[in-house]
């Protein structure tokens, strides 16, 4: 069985942030999988997608500093810069952290690692609302 939805993330500002419980809500087809896989796809080039520590909120917060240590704002070398100082590291972000995830369904939810959760890296200052595209394929319960 297939199936696939559009769902729409609400806006945040930069940062890390838990969307794992987000996409489940929005997600009431995962209950129909006794057994498959979920592809996400963020829908945008200046986000991305993670899979990490779902526990201490500390853990994005040093994502964060990290990810803008490696794609600092201004840099001189940068010749996209008419979208703001925020554009070009965004797109740097999101092409080294990805926009994609494919997790494991197991009797109607994601089989996930006890740590684990899924993390929407929003790299403007407020990149607005943002979609993720979930194709669900699996056996049904």
């Amino acid at each position: 069985m297939w199936q696939q939805t559009t769902i729409s993330l609400k806006a945040r500002s930069r940062g890390f942030y838990l969307i794992t419980s987000e996409i489940e809500s929005n997600l009431r087809q995962l209950g129909d999988y006794k057994i498959g896989v979920a592809h996400l796809l963020l829908q945008h080039t200046s986000a991305s997608l993670s899979l990490n520590e779902n526990a201490d909120p500390s853990v994005r917060v040093d994502f964060e500093a990290f990810i803008n240590h490696l794609a600092p704002e201004r840099a001189a070398y940068y010749t996209h810069t008419y979208e703001g100082d925020d554009d070009m590291p965004a797109h740097l972000k999101s092409s080294l952290l990805g926009v994609s995830l494919t997790l494991p369904i197991s009797n109607g939810h994601f089989n996930l690692g006890t740590w684990q959760g899924i993390y929407l890296g929003e790299h403007r200052d407020f990149g607005g609302s943002r979609k993720v595209l979930v194709t669900l394929q699996g056996e049904p319960l």
